[in-house]
């Protein structure tokens, strides 16, 4: 996977800069962190710069979230429901909470898409609840590109300070990553206690 990564922006330099993130967006197992900070290790050898590796990973970042934006458009709130009236009750879960859940997006989507960005894997999925919750298309876009913009920016510019030892980052986003997945899932887990505590 790395080689393949590598060979496609040796080749075409910014433009497949803009199609790997656009496609890690999408299929989130594919590392943003070895495409940004190859990228950042490129500029010092080849005539990209670091502001154009930012912002074309930038496009590349937003071209992928509208897509999933546009996949949670058509799987909107009244499917969902349709949905759980159907198998809900194999997950004991009712209309009600579908309409909670979404009451809560929406009250806290915009920091939610923020925040998301700057989260490894949770950072490509925060689009589809967004398209879902109907969230404003220009805010979403300008949320996706500031988060975005963030995490580009760090990881670039990692890169092009390590220069040929860029791949050393992998090992810190690593743990980084871990930490934080490992914080999403106490999170969850306490979320899922408070729900079961305030249905009964």
């Amino acid at each position: 996977m790395e080689n393949w990564i590598i060979e496609v922006m040796n080749s075409y330099g910014y433009l497949g800069i803009v199609l790997l993130i656009a496609l890690e967006n999408i299929f989130p197992p594919i590392p943003s962190e070895v495409i940004l900070t190859f990228s950042g290790f490129l500029t010092t050898t080849s005539d990209v710069t670091v502001m154009g590796v930012i912002i074309f990973s930038t496009i590349g970042s937003i071209i992928g979230a509208i897509v999933l934006f546009g996949i949670g458009r058509l799987l909107d709130v009244d499917k969902l429901e349709k949905i759980v009236n159907r198998w809900g009750h194999i997950l004991r879960l009712t209309q009600k909470d579908v309409q909670k859940a979404d009451a809560w997006f929406r009250k806290i989507g915009v920091w939610a898409v923020l925040i998301g960005r700057l989260v490894p894997i949770v950072r490509s999925l925060i689009s589809i609840p967004a398209g879902m919750a109907r969230m404003n298309f220009g805010i979403f876009l300008f949320f996706t590109m500031i988060g975005s913009l963030i995490w580009n920016s760090v990881l670039v510019t990692i890169g092009a300070k390590l220069g040929s030892s860029w791949n050393t980052i992998l090992e810190y986003v690593d743990i980084y990553s871990n930490v934080v997945l490992i914080l999403l899932a106490i999170l969850f887990l306490m979320l899922i206690i408070w729900f079961i505590k305030t249905r009964k």
